[in-house]
């Protein structure tokens, strides 16, 4: 049973009520998380979020922890200051009994607790159109909460996470390795990768270069990590700080983009479902402006187009090299879904190089309608 698995962590944080039930969240594909129900005495329901961190995917989760924290604080004050209610706006973490953030278990396990939001839904997909312009929204001001907060306080929890020409020799390791003995089957895929190495270390030459900001940045901008109201349609949280570190907001951009704006989920096998929604591009593209017109540099706003390419090759490559290294980093349902998901990403990429042209000009077009 479900309970079976938790029954020894719940002791360890700072629930209130009585314990009656818990279902498991399927929709992330790091964390194991559980929403858990609680009652007080009076009836009165306490629910929660529980986690169990995925120490592969952060091999630090007490800077995690100090990351989340740390921003948290930030928004809340920023939140108090402006007579902003923040209860739903923003996930709050439980203590544990000792008055940490997190609990290790006898296994070496890692756990932590949040508040849960309710009335409000975290879509796997695209339900609505609308729906994805509140995102662009939701991150843009997310974004712009955190312009003043100084990214260097933060710790990278993820060494490189999107330093694509490291990824890249990654995966050129990686196949070198080949620990799983898959390569020899996807000659086609990785050449795809070498094709596009150029392509893929733009926006970190730039920033290495010190052509571009590095800023406070969410790095994990689907749509699913935007809680969305149940009556009005409308964004009232970011959540999902576990890569909440310093970068690139091309990143936040590219990402949410590629996640949201495809026309199939991310591991859809049947390939002609895939291709990128241009409404939708434009959709959020609005949203996100809308909040940080102001704020982003003019090279910033011109490598809005190339960052969607980067972090969707660059995704397809990550899958691509955990299909190869044996899936140990993204959870799997099958021998296959990593690659499935790699040709899937691959597929998606070349119909956004085949309108790139386009999206150029409705980028610049849109951005010069919020900058007037």
């Amino acid at each position: 049973m479900l309970y079976n698995d938790i029954k020894n962590v719940l002791p360890r944080f700072r629930f209130e009520g009585r314990y009656e039930n818990c279902f498991e969240i399927n929709s992330g594909n790091i964390n194991s998380t559980y929403h858990l129900i609680y009652r007080m005495s009076d009836g009165t329901p306490r629910e929660y979020l529980l986690q169990r961190i995925n120490s592969y995917a952060f091999k630090d989760p007490v800077a995690v922890m100090n990351n989340i924290r740390q921003v948290s604080e930030y928004l809340e004050g920023i939140f108090r200051e402006r007579g902003v209610d923040s209860t739903r706006r923003m996930l709050r973490v439980i203590d544990c009994t000792d008055g940490s953030a997190l609990y290790q278990g006898a296994d070496g396990s890692y756990w932590r607790a949040y508040n849960y939001i309710d009335h409000a839904t975290a879509y796997d997909q695209v339900i609505k159109d609308e729906h994805f312009y509140e995102a662009g929204r939701a991150f843009g001001e997310f974004q712009k909460l955190l312009t003043d907060f100084p990214a260097g306080k933060l710790v990278e929890t993820i060494p490189d996470f999107h330093n694509t020409l490291k990824r890249f020799y990654t995966f050129v390791a990686a196949v070198a390795a080949d620990k799983a003995g898959r390569v020899k089957d996807i000659e086609d895929e990785i050449e795809f990768f070498f094709d596009r190495r150029k392509m893929m270390s733009e926006i970190v030459k730039e920033l290495d270069a010190g052509r571009l900001p590095v800023r406070v940045t969410h790095n994990d901008t689907k749509i699913n990590n935007v809680m969305i109201d149940d009556m009005t349609d409308k964004a009232i949280c970011v959540i999902d700080l576990d890569t909440v570190m310093p970068g690139s907001a091309l990143y936040d951009y590219g990402d949410a983009i590629r996640s949201g704006a495809s026309t199939a989920a991310e591991d859809e096998e049947n390939l002609s479902k895939v291709e990128l929604d241009m409404n939708r591009f434009e959709l959020f593209t609005r949203g996100f402006l809308s909040e940080v017109s102001g704020i982003l540099t003019p090279r910033e706003l011109e490598l809005l187009p190339a960052s969607i390419k980067v972090i969707t090759c660059e995704l397809a490559m990550r899958f691509l090299t955990d299909y190869i290294d044996g899936d140990l980093y993204f959870k799997v349902r099958s021998p296959e879904h990593n690659l499935i998901r790699a040709r899937n990403q691959m597929k998606l990429l070349t119909d956004i190089e085949s309108k790139y042209d386009l999206i150029t000009s409705r980028c610049r077009d849109i951005a010069a309608e919020y900058t007037k």
